[in-house]
């Protein structure tokens, strides 16, 4: 369950485990990136095959989006959608969605371990 909060809301697991202070400090960097990302205009991955260097570019960028969970997906339901241009602040704002996405997936091994008794 706590895994599941964490995916749906960066860092709500870790309240749902009696340890706010790391829930508010991972939930507020993965907003905070994901925030930065969309300000700098990133774009977001879909899912592309072909070779092997493509399919894992895009895949795994994918897979750090959908990782942002409901921040993604509520991204995607207001119509979020990046303008077709070449620039490194566009290319940075990709990378921070990604990072968002890879920041939570952290978040969500974290909380799993410490649900289980594994960490403290």
């Amino acid at each position: 369950m706590p895994v599941l909060l964490t995916w749906i809301a960066p860092g709500t697991g870790y309240f749902f485990l009696k340890s706010p202070s790391r829930g508010a400090l991972m939930g507020g960097i993965s907003l905070l990136m994901f925030l930065l990302g969309l300000l700098m205009r990133g774009a977001f991955f879909d899912p592309q095959t072909g070779d092997l260097l493509t399919t894992v570019i895009y895949c795994g960028g994918w897979l750090g989006n959908m990782a942002n969970g409901s921040l993604y997906l509520l991204a995607k339901a207001l119509g979020y959608n990046a303008p077709d241009a070449a620039g490194h602040v566009i290319d940075y704002g990709t990378k921070f969605l990604v990072g968002s996405g890879l920041i939570n997936i952290l978040a969500m091994i974290d909380v799993f371990e410490i649900a289980t008794g594994k960490k403290k």
